[in-house]
Protein backbone atom coordinates (compact mmCIF):
# COMPACT_ATOMS: atom_id res chain seq x y z
CA UNK A 1 0.00 0.00 0.00
CA UNK A 2 1.04 3.70 -0.52
CA UNK A 3 -0.73 6.52 1.53
CA UNK A 4 -1.05 9.85 0.92
CA UNK A 5 -1.36 12.38 3.91
CA UNK A 6 -2.93 15.81 2.59
CA UNK A 7 -2.37 18.70 5.14
CA UNK A 8 -2.62 22.56 4.18
CA UNK A 9 1.13 22.97 6.07
CA UNK A 10 0.04 25.95 8.49
CA UNK A 11 -0.22 23.69 11.06
CA UNK A 12 0.48 24.52 14.74
CA UNK A 13 0.33 23.12 18.19
CA UNK A 14 -1.67 19.43 18.13
CA UNK A 15 -2.61 18.95 14.59
CA UNK A 16 1.23 19.60 13.41
CA UNK A 17 2.67 17.27 16.37
CA UNK A 18 -0.53 14.41 15.22
CA UNK A 19 0.69 14.32 11.57
CA UNK A 20 4.52 15.20 11.21
CA UNK A 21 4.87 12.17 14.44
CA UNK A 22 2.34 9.98 13.09
CA UNK A 23 3.92 10.09 9.56
CA UNK A 24 7.05 9.77 10.70
CA UNK A 25 5.67 6.28 12.69
CA UNK A 26 3.87 5.53 9.62
CA UNK A 27 7.10 4.90 7.34
CA UNK A 28 8.60 2.64 9.71
CA UNK A 29 5.87 0.27 8.25
CA UNK A 30 4.46 1.36 5.04
CA UNK A 31 5.26 3.66 2.03
CA UNK A 32 3.89 6.64 3.28
CA UNK A 33 3.96 10.54 1.58
CA UNK A 34 2.90 13.99 3.20
CA UNK A 35 2.04 16.54 0.98
CA UNK A 36 1.74 20.26 1.95
CA UNK A 37 -0.10 22.63 0.06
CA UNK A 38 2.18 25.97 0.98
CA UNK A 39 5.80 25.69 2.16
CA UNK A 40 6.94 27.05 5.60
CA UNK A 41 7.76 26.11 8.85
CA UNK A 42 6.02 22.72 9.00
CA UNK A 43 7.56 21.58 5.84
CA UNK A 44 10.80 22.48 7.09
CA UNK A 45 10.07 20.72 10.06
CA UNK A 46 9.31 17.44 8.21
CA UNK A 47 12.01 17.82 6.24
CA UNK A 48 14.51 18.13 9.46
CA UNK A 49 12.57 14.80 10.39
CA UNK A 50 13.74 13.17 7.40
CA UNK A 51 9.99 12.54 6.21
CA UNK A 52 8.77 12.02 2.67
CA UNK A 53 7.36 15.57 2.73
CA UNK A 54 6.77 17.26 -0.72
CA UNK A 55 5.18 20.39 -1.62
CA UNK A 56 2.04 21.24 -3.97
CA UNK A 57 1.83 24.83 -3.83
CA UNK A 58 -1.28 26.85 -3.64
CA UNK A 59 -1.24 30.04 -3.37
CA UNK A 60 -4.70 30.99 -2.75
CA UNK A 61 -7.14 28.96 -1.49
CA UNK A 62 -9.41 28.98 -4.75
CA UNK A 63 -6.58 27.74 -7.10
CA UNK A 64 -7.87 24.76 -8.25
CA UNK A 65 -5.10 23.34 -10.32
CA UNK A 66 -3.46 21.71 -6.96
CA UNK A 67 -6.76 19.55 -7.71
CA UNK A 68 -5.53 18.18 -11.19
CA UNK A 69 -1.60 18.01 -10.09
CA UNK A 70 -2.56 15.76 -6.90
CA UNK A 71 -4.76 13.29 -9.12
CA UNK A 72 -2.23 13.36 -11.55
CA UNK A 73 0.60 11.94 -8.81
CA UNK A 74 -1.83 9.68 -7.13
CA UNK A 75 -2.34 7.75 -10.39
CA UNK A 76 1.18 7.59 -11.80
CA UNK A 77 2.92 6.92 -8.71
CA UNK A 78 -0.23 4.15 -7.42
CA UNK A 79 -1.46 5.57 -3.97
CA UNK A 80 -3.55 3.33 -2.62
CA UNK A 81 -5.49 5.86 -0.53
CA UNK A 82 -5.49 9.59 0.14
CA UNK A 83 -5.84 10.65 4.04
CA UNK A 84 -6.70 14.62 4.94
CA UNK A 85 -6.32 16.39 8.02
CA UNK A 86 -7.82 20.04 8.30
CA UNK A 87 -10.55 22.26 5.83
CA UNK A 88 -8.17 23.34 3.29
CA UNK A 89 -7.13 19.57 2.23
CA UNK A 90 -10.38 18.47 2.78
CA UNK A 91 -11.81 20.68 0.63
CA UNK A 92 -8.93 19.61 -1.93
CA UNK A 93 -9.22 15.76 -1.11
CA UNK A 94 -13.24 15.83 -1.98
CA UNK A 95 -12.39 17.05 -5.27
CA UNK A 96 -9.93 14.65 -5.92
CA UNK A 97 -11.83 11.79 -5.26
CA UNK A 98 -14.81 13.05 -7.46
CA UNK A 99 -12.73 13.41 -10.72
CA UNK A 100 -10.38 10.59 -9.35
CA UNK A 101 -11.95 8.43 -7.49
CA UNK A 102 -9.42 7.10 -5.16
CA UNK A 103 -10.60 6.02 -1.25
CA UNK A 104 -10.02 9.06 1.01
CA UNK A 105 -10.37 9.35 4.44
CA UNK A 106 -10.05 12.48 6.82
CA UNK A 107 -8.83 12.70 10.74
CA UNK A 108 -11.27 14.85 12.74
CA UNK A 109 -8.95 17.43 14.62
CA UNK A 110 -11.84 19.28 16.15
CA UNK A 111 -15.27 20.59 16.22
CA UNK A 112 -15.43 21.67 12.39
CA UNK A 113 -18.68 23.97 12.85
CA UNK A 114 -16.44 26.07 15.41
CA UNK A 115 -13.11 26.54 13.76
CA UNK A 116 -14.00 29.68 12.15
CA UNK A 117 -16.39 30.92 14.13
CA UNK A 118 -15.00 34.26 15.46
CA UNK A 119 -14.39 35.20 11.71
CA UNK A 120 -17.79 35.51 10.20
CA UNK A 121 -16.50 35.72 6.16
CA UNK A 122 -14.70 32.46 7.03
CA UNK A 123 -16.95 30.86 9.20
CA UNK A 124 -19.86 31.98 5.82
CA UNK A 125 -17.60 30.35 3.74
CA UNK A 126 -14.66 27.68 4.82
CA UNK A 127 -16.93 26.14 7.64
CA UNK A 128 -19.96 25.76 5.00
CA UNK A 129 -16.99 24.40 2.31
CA UNK A 130 -15.66 21.97 4.43
CA UNK A 131 -18.90 20.49 5.55
CA UNK A 132 -20.00 19.73 2.37
CA UNK A 133 -16.50 18.54 1.52
CA UNK A 134 -16.73 16.10 4.79
CA UNK A 135 -19.94 14.48 3.57
CA UNK A 136 -18.14 12.75 0.43
CA UNK A 137 -15.30 10.50 2.57
CA UNK A 138 -15.01 7.44 2.59
CA UNK A 139 -13.84 7.14 6.57
CA UNK A 140 -13.19 9.39 9.27
CA UNK A 141 -10.87 8.88 12.25
CA UNK A 142 -11.91 10.62 15.32
CA UNK A 143 -9.42 11.64 18.08
CA UNK A 144 -11.98 10.99 20.74
CA UNK A 145 -15.21 8.99 21.82
CA UNK A 146 -16.99 12.51 21.58
CA UNK A 147 -15.59 13.64 18.11
CA UNK A 148 -17.36 10.47 16.86
CA UNK A 149 -20.61 11.38 18.96
CA UNK A 150 -20.89 14.46 17.34
CA UNK A 151 -20.51 13.56 14.02
CA UNK A 152 -23.09 10.60 14.09
CA UNK A 153 -25.37 13.58 15.82
CA UNK A 154 -24.62 15.35 12.62
CA UNK A 155 -25.90 12.69 10.25
CA UNK A 156 -22.63 10.73 10.00
CA UNK A 157 -22.57 7.08 9.38
CA UNK A 158 -21.59 5.76 12.60
CA UNK A 159 -20.25 3.00 11.02
CA UNK A 160 -17.41 4.56 8.84
CA UNK A 161 -16.08 6.49 12.17
CA UNK A 162 -12.81 5.26 13.56
CA UNK A 163 -12.06 6.36 17.27
CA UNK A 164 -8.27 6.49 17.32
CA UNK A 165 -7.09 8.78 20.46
CA UNK A 166 -3.40 10.35 20.30
CA UNK A 167 -0.36 8.97 21.13
CA UNK A 168 2.78 10.48 22.05
CA UNK A 169 6.62 8.30 21.74
CA UNK A 170 7.55 7.89 25.13
CA UNK A 171 11.00 5.77 23.96
CA UNK A 172 12.48 8.35 22.50
CA UNK A 173 14.45 10.82 24.81
CA UNK A 174 13.42 13.93 25.80
CA UNK A 175 15.37 17.38 24.55
CA UNK A 176 15.03 20.18 27.10
CA UNK A 177 16.55 23.16 28.83
CA UNK A 178 16.56 24.17 32.55
CA UNK A 179 14.36 27.06 33.18
CA UNK A 180 16.93 29.61 33.50
CA UNK A 181 17.83 28.66 29.67
CA UNK A 182 14.23 28.64 28.56
CA UNK A 183 14.09 32.41 29.68
CA UNK A 184 16.86 33.46 28.24
CA UNK A 185 15.88 32.40 24.70
CA UNK A 186 12.33 33.83 25.42
CA UNK A 187 13.23 37.00 27.09
CA UNK A 188 11.37 35.92 30.59
CA UNK A 189 12.05 37.25 34.03
CA UNK A 190 10.61 34.25 35.58
CA UNK A 191 12.09 33.64 39.20
CA UNK A 192 14.23 30.94 39.26
CA UNK A 193 12.69 29.48 42.92
CA UNK A 194 9.00 30.58 42.18
CA UNK A 195 5.88 27.93 41.23
CA UNK A 196 5.13 28.48 37.99
CA UNK A 197 1.57 27.30 36.83
CA UNK A 198 2.07 27.47 32.66
CA UNK A 199 -0.23 27.06 29.49
CA UNK A 200 0.82 26.23 25.73
CA UNK A 201 -2.11 27.06 23.25
CA UNK A 202 -2.60 28.99 20.67
CA UNK A 203 -3.94 32.32 21.43
CA UNK A 204 -8.25 31.58 20.29
CA UNK A 205 -10.89 32.29 22.02
CA UNK A 206 -11.74 28.30 22.03
CA UNK A 207 -8.57 27.86 24.47
CA UNK A 208 -10.81 29.86 27.01
CA UNK A 209 -7.16 31.97 28.14
CA UNK A 210 -9.74 34.34 29.68
CA UNK A 211 -10.07 31.37 32.20
CA UNK A 212 -7.07 31.00 32.60
CA UNK A 213 -6.08 34.93 33.29
CA UNK A 214 -9.12 35.00 36.03
CA UNK A 215 -8.17 32.11 37.86
CA UNK A 216 -4.65 33.73 38.15
CA UNK A 217 -5.71 36.43 39.57
CA UNK A 218 -7.41 34.45 42.48
CA UNK A 219 -4.38 32.07 42.53
CA UNK A 220 -2.33 34.86 43.01
CA UNK A 221 -4.63 36.77 46.14
CA UNK A 222 -3.86 33.48 47.69
CA UNK A 223 -0.20 32.22 46.65
CA UNK A 224 1.79 35.87 45.71
CA UNK A 225 5.13 34.40 45.22
CA UNK A 226 2.79 32.49 41.76
CA UNK A 227 3.85 33.35 38.56
CA UNK A 228 2.00 32.09 35.50
CA UNK A 229 3.73 31.33 31.93
CA UNK A 230 1.46 31.34 28.39
CA UNK A 231 3.06 29.75 25.71
CA UNK A 232 1.43 30.24 22.35
CA UNK A 233 0.80 32.89 19.62
CA UNK A 234 -2.33 33.86 17.77
CA UNK A 235 -5.18 36.54 17.32
CA UNK A 236 -5.92 36.94 21.05
CA UNK A 237 -3.03 38.57 22.52
CA UNK A 238 -3.31 42.20 22.51
CA UNK A 239 -6.93 41.21 24.19
CA UNK A 240 -5.33 38.72 26.53
CA UNK A 241 -2.54 41.45 27.46
CA UNK A 242 -4.90 43.92 28.48
CA UNK A 243 -6.55 41.73 30.41
CA UNK A 244 -3.72 40.57 32.62
CA UNK A 245 -3.14 44.00 32.85
CA UNK A 246 -6.63 44.96 34.01
CA UNK A 247 -6.92 42.27 36.26
CA UNK A 248 -3.49 43.49 38.07
CA UNK A 249 -1.00 41.07 36.58
CA UNK A 250 1.41 42.43 34.64
CA UNK A 251 4.25 41.47 36.92
CA UNK A 252 2.93 37.69 37.54
CA UNK A 253 1.78 36.87 34.03
CA UNK A 254 4.51 36.19 31.07
CA UNK A 255 3.60 35.77 27.66
CA UNK A 256 6.27 33.59 25.74
CA UNK A 257 4.88 33.56 22.01
CA UNK A 258 5.49 30.94 19.73
CA UNK A 259 6.98 27.78 21.71
CA UNK A 260 8.93 25.59 19.12
CA UNK A 261 10.20 22.89 21.74
CA UNK A 262 6.97 22.17 24.03
CA UNK A 263 9.10 19.69 26.44
CA UNK A 264 11.60 23.00 27.18
CA UNK A 265 8.01 24.81 28.05
CA UNK A 266 7.02 21.67 30.06
CA UNK A 267 10.81 21.87 31.71
CA UNK A 268 9.85 25.09 32.77
CA UNK A 269 6.84 25.34 34.62
CA UNK A 270 5.22 23.55 37.70
CA UNK A 271 2.13 22.77 37.34
CA UNK A 272 0.38 22.29 33.20
CA UNK A 273 -3.09 23.31 32.38
CA UNK A 274 -5.65 23.44 29.48
CA UNK A 275 -8.74 25.62 29.94
CA UNK A 276 -10.32 25.27 26.72
CA UNK A 277 -13.76 25.42 26.04
CA UNK A 278 -13.64 22.19 23.42
CA UNK A 279 -11.31 20.17 22.72
CA UNK A 280 -10.57 16.31 21.20
CA UNK A 281 -7.43 14.94 22.67
CA UNK A 282 -5.05 17.22 23.28
CA UNK A 283 -1.28 17.03 22.97
CA UNK A 284 -0.37 19.85 25.52
CA UNK A 285 -1.80 16.94 27.99
CA UNK A 286 0.51 13.90 26.63
CA UNK A 287 3.67 16.58 26.22
CA UNK A 288 3.19 17.33 30.03
CA UNK A 289 2.88 13.67 31.09
CA UNK A 290 5.85 12.85 29.31
CA UNK A 291 7.38 15.22 31.36
CA UNK A 292 5.39 14.20 34.48
CA UNK A 293 3.95 17.73 35.18
CA UNK A 294 0.55 17.45 37.36
CA UNK A 295 -2.03 18.59 35.22
CA UNK A 296 -5.37 20.86 35.70
CA UNK A 297 -7.66 20.98 32.97
CA UNK A 298 -11.28 21.74 31.73
CA UNK A 299 -13.56 18.14 31.42
CA UNK A 300 -13.88 18.75 27.41
CA UNK A 301 -13.79 16.26 24.56
CA UNK A 302 -11.74 12.97 25.49
CA UNK A 303 -9.42 14.83 28.24
CA UNK A 304 -11.10 12.39 30.88
CA UNK A 305 -10.06 9.46 29.05
CA UNK A 306 -6.49 10.53 29.78
CA UNK A 307 -7.40 12.81 33.18
CA UNK A 308 -8.84 10.84 35.82
CA UNK A 309 -10.03 13.53 38.55
CA UNK A 310 -8.07 13.61 41.79
CA UNK A 311 -6.04 10.50 41.03
CA UNK A 312 -4.17 11.48 37.13
CA UNK A 313 -5.07 14.83 37.83
CA UNK A 314 -7.84 17.45 38.21
CA UNK A 315 -10.30 18.28 35.77
CA UNK A 316 -13.06 21.32 36.23
CA UNK A 317 -16.10 22.36 34.08
CA UNK A 318 -15.29 24.84 31.33
CA UNK A 319 -15.51 28.00 32.07
CA UNK A 320 -15.10 27.82 35.74
CA UNK A 321 -11.98 30.08 37.04
CA UNK A 322 -13.38 29.44 40.51
CA UNK A 323 -12.96 25.95 40.15
CA UNK A 324 -9.43 25.84 38.26
CA UNK A 325 -8.28 28.19 40.94
CA UNK A 326 -9.10 25.58 43.92
CA UNK A 327 -7.83 23.19 41.74
CA UNK A 328 -4.58 24.56 41.12
CA UNK A 329 -3.94 25.99 44.61
CA UNK A 330 -4.52 22.22 45.92
CA UNK A 331 -1.47 21.19 43.98
CA UNK A 332 0.45 24.44 44.46
CA UNK A 333 0.44 24.20 47.89
CA UNK A 334 0.95 20.14 48.19
CA UNK A 335 3.58 19.25 46.42
CA UNK A 336 4.10 15.44 47.25
CA UNK A 337 0.29 14.95 45.76
CA UNK A 338 1.22 17.50 42.61
CA UNK A 339 3.71 14.81 42.22
CA UNK A 340 2.31 12.03 42.60
CA UNK A 341 -0.12 12.55 40.24
CA UNK A 342 2.39 14.01 37.47
CA UNK A 343 4.07 10.11 38.29
CA UNK A 344 0.80 8.44 37.87
CA UNK A 345 -0.13 10.44 34.56
CA UNK A 346 3.14 9.63 33.03
CA UNK A 347 2.32 5.88 33.95
CA UNK A 348 -1.16 5.73 32.42
CA UNK A 349 0.07 8.23 29.05
CA UNK A 350 2.92 5.79 28.25
CA UNK A 351 0.32 2.31 29.21
CA UNK A 352 -2.25 3.87 26.81
CA UNK A 353 -1.61 6.18 24.38
CA UNK A 354 1.90 5.45 22.77
CA UNK A 355 2.84 6.56 19.27
CA UNK A 356 3.41 2.81 18.12
CA UNK A 357 0.28 2.05 19.42
CA UNK A 358 -1.08 5.10 17.07
CA UNK A 359 0.37 3.78 14.05
CA UNK A 360 -0.87 0.19 14.38
CA UNK A 361 -4.44 1.69 15.24
CA UNK A 362 -4.26 3.41 11.52
CA UNK A 363 -2.69 0.60 9.58
CA UNK A 364 -5.55 -1.73 10.30
CA UNK A 365 -7.76 1.34 9.21
CA UNK A 366 -5.85 1.44 5.75
CA UNK A 367 -5.94 -2.35 5.15
CA UNK A 368 -9.63 -1.69 5.50
CA UNK A 369 -9.95 1.31 3.10
CA UNK A 370 -6.61 1.32 1.19
CA UNK A 371 -7.79 -0.53 -2.06
CA UNK A 372 -6.27 1.91 -4.59
CA UNK A 373 -7.39 4.28 -7.22
CA UNK A 374 -10.47 2.69 -9.39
Amino acid sequence: MKIMHLISGGETGGSKTHVLTLVQELQKQADVTLMCLMAGAFYAEGKAMGLDIRTLEQKKRYHLHAVRELGRLLTEEGYSLLHCHGPRANFIGALVKKFYRIPTLTTIHSDFLRDFEHNYYKNKVYTTLNTLALKTFDGYLAVSEDFKNMLVARGFPAEKITVIYNGIDFAAPVKTVTRAEFCRQYNLSLPGEAKVVGILARLHPIKGHEVFLQGARLIAEAEPATHFLLGGDGEERQKLTALRDKLGLTERVHFAGHVSEPPAFMQAIDINTLTSHSESFPYVLLEGALLRKPAVSSQVGGIAKLITHEKTGMLFPPGDAAAFAAHTLTLLRDSALAKKMGDKLYHHAKANYSLAGLADAHLQVYQHYGKGMK
